[in-house]
């Protein structure tokens, strides 16, 4: 909790790394030796090897523990890791659906891409400009400044990009890069320059002797690199965008920690000692080990594992870093035995693991792998469920980005609009009312997004063209049911995350933690508490719909429960503690009505004033006077946190129904 920044160990990673392999360069150039051969040979023996063990490991070891849905997933990220491309990934799969980055075990190696990335484009940039006689740091200071001026700018649109983005990543290593030129080429002149500004008499009244200034320099730049990092990691926390202007802060200091050199008091006394020695040899086994360690501990413990397992995950870690780089990585990058076809062999082994983990994910995560893994969890796999926009909707309203699925071929006469939490209503409703119905229902929505005119909610990370698109689906939505054929119009949607700003979790749930969500009201930017803009945006919605003679009924939402109704089943061969199922599968009322308390009496409240609205409570067939249920009559009520399965969706649909058909 203290270290809410420790990510900031990946900047500070990306400082180094670019100094070391930049010295390599400029030293080649110099040297007039450069060879991309060579080079790219070098850094196959240092990166691949660990690599191609963690990834192997983690594959036999998925297999076991992981469900279809899960193993398709890390079979992808092992395709993705083996071509570094993890990080694009990643951007790609950031959404409302998303899993939690602890529950993916090679998350990690998003910023290995990126480095990697930087080792295919940088050397072939510098050696460029150097055989054209140009002036190398020039180039490189001016990369870095575009790649820092794309990071600040797209930081308040797309945090998500920006964090995964090499274009705005770059930046941090090409920051080492500089460093490790003026250092090569010009160390007396920078050590010159910062002596003039750091010992000027607007600083140092008294300035040390000429003679210590080197020393006195030294220490006082180290122990200040040692602050920024220092304050970056107690400062800085998830909720804020980053990278933007706060990566500055372990960049400059990572930055000055190298610029000191080893016999700065920090560097001497500190980062030099026994150690962080060790840790620093076995760094980049480490780096590979404890992430998937950790993340497989708790998706076989279904929630945040015991401090005793979390302690011995951490030991495990370096455990196997150790033998890693003793057994793998040392003999191969030093051993005299490996040759130049180990190199061939190293990147045919890596596409191998990748292959293979591609096969996983191509293949729907082996379901064949274990008999029990098919009988209950096909509730859980989202491929299954039938939300997304079908052929009839699409071409009827092309506007519909997210959720659109009309149940015939023809003009809806009932139309829910909502967010994913109207798509998962929808299949409720459609099967209730059977193929033989005459109602044609359809459903328009798309994820996060309340269904009121000119209102949207928009966690603060998603980029800017989210929130667009929420506006122009969910009013164009509202448009389209003023449709003659359209007589009853469904509002739908996870009201308690909206009007809070916040998620729901009764354990450590990292992604409703993250949720930060900000209501806005783009009729009435004046308001900006989040009750007013929902009761103002609301009624005019209720409003508009009426006036326009539409039955209007608004659904209060199904209660979330606040933990993976996957842990109320025994799904799971592997523990690492007994089977603990959650018993009971539910959230208690007390919880639920505390949740639920502020939005269900404003959306009633707001309702009184529109009789002819019909409120209909989503809750009503989940809750007891003790408990909210997430399992009913042995069948699974949800497929994950919040969104209904379709047998409880049915169960809602049951409450609707009598004034869909009612006259």
């Amino acid at each position: 909790m203290w270290l809410r920044g420790g990510f900031v160990g990946v900047d500070i990673f990306f400082v180094i790394s670019g100094f070391l392999i930049s010295t390599i360069i400029f030293r080649s150039l110099q040297k007039n030796d450069f060879s991309f051969f060579e080079f790219y040979a070098h850094r196959a023996k240092r990166i691949f090897p660990a690599l191609i063990v963690v990834l192997a490991a983690c594959y036999p070891f998925g297999w076991f523990a992981l469900l279809p849905d899960e193993f398709k997933q890390l079979g992808k990220h092992m395709a993705a890791g083996a071509g570094f491309v993890q990080n694009l990934v990643l951007w790609k799969e950031a959404g409302y659906f998303d899993t939690a980055s602890e529950l993916k075990p090679l998350m990690h190696l998003w910023s290995l891409a990126i480095e990697e990335q930087f080792y295919l484009i940088f050397p072939v940039l510098i050696w460029a400009a150097w055989r054209a006689g140009l002036n190398v740091l020039t180039v490189v200071i001016l990369l870095a400044l575009i790649s820092f001026g794309l990071n600040v700018s797209w930081i308040g649109k797309d945090a998500v990009k920006t964090f995964f983005m090499p274009q705005t990543r770059f930046w941090e290593l090409l920051a080492g890069s500089v460093l490790a030129y003026l250092q090569f080429f010009k160390p007396k002149a920078i050590e010159d320059w910062l002596n003039r500004w750091v010992f000027h008499r607007v600083v140092f009244r008294h300035p040390p002797l000429p003679a210590r200034q080197g020393a006195v320099l030294l220490r006082l730049t180290s122990a200040f690199g040692l602050l920024l990092i220092i304050l970056a990691v107690l400062a800085l926390h998830r909720g804020k965008p980053f990278p933007g202007g706060w990566a500055l802060a372990p960049v400059v200091g990572a930055a000055l920690l190298i610029f000191s050199g080893p016999n700065a008091w920090v560097n001497r006394k500190i980062l030099s000692n026994r150690l962080m020695v060790f840790v620093g040899v076995i760094s980049y086994p480490l780096y590979l080990w404890h992430w998937p360690i950790l993340s497989f501990a708790r998706i076989i413990e279904s929630g945040m594992p015991s401090r005793e397992i979390r302690i011995a995950a951490v030991a495990l870690s370096f455990v196997l870093a150790w033998l890693t780089y003793r057994l793998v990585e040392r003999p191969i990058r030093f051993g005299r035995k490996f040759g130049g076809g180990t190199t061939v062999a190293l990147c045919v082994a890596l596409l191998t693991v990748g292959y293979v983990g591609f096969n996983a994910y191509e293949r729907d995560g082996l379901e064949f792998r274990l008999r029990e893994f098919t009988k209950t969890p096909a509730v859980f796999d989202k491929k299954n469920l039938p939300w997304g926009p079908n052929e009839h909707c699409k071409a009827r309203f092309p506007f519909a980005t997210g959720y659109c699925r009309v149940s015939k071929d023809a003009s809806p006469s009932i139309l829910i609009v909502g967010d994913s939490h109207s798509a998962a209503l929808y299949p409720g409703i459609t099967a209730l009312l059977g193929e033989n119905s005459t109602a044609v229902v359809a459903n328009i929505g798309r994820d996060g997004s309340i269904p009121f005119r000119n209102t949207t909610s928009l966690d603060r990370k998603e980029p800017e063209t989210a929130k667009a698109d929420a506006l122009r689906v969910i009013n164009q939505a509202l448009d389209a049911a003023k449709n003659p054929d359209v007589r009853t119009i469904l509002l739908v949607s996870r009201g308690p995350v909206y009007l809070s700003g916040k998620g729901f979790s009764v354990g450590d749930r990292a992604e409703e933690k993250g949720h930060d969500r900000v209501l806005r009201d783009h009729a009435r930017p004046e308001l900006t508490e989040h009750t007013a803009i929902w009761e103002a945006a609301m009624r005019a919605t209720l409003t508009e719909l009426s006036t326009a003679g539409k039955r209007v009924i608004v659904v209060l939402d199904n209660p979330e429960l606040g933990f993976d109704p996957k842990t109320c089943l025994a799904l799971r061969p592997l523990h690492l503690t007994s089977t603990n199922l959650r018993t009971p599968c539910a959230v208690s009322r007390a919880e639920f009505e505390e949740r639920n308390r502020d939005y269900r009496a404003l959306v009633t409240k707001v309702q009184a004033d529109f009789p002819q609205t019909i409120l209909v409570d989503g809750a009503k067939p989940f809750c007891d006077e003790q408990w909210c249920w997430a399992m009913k009559d042995g069948e699974t009520l949800y497929l994950d946190d919040d969104h209904l399965s379709l047998y409880g969706a049915r169960l809602v649909a049951k409450e609707i129904q009598p004034h869909l058909l009612s006259p």
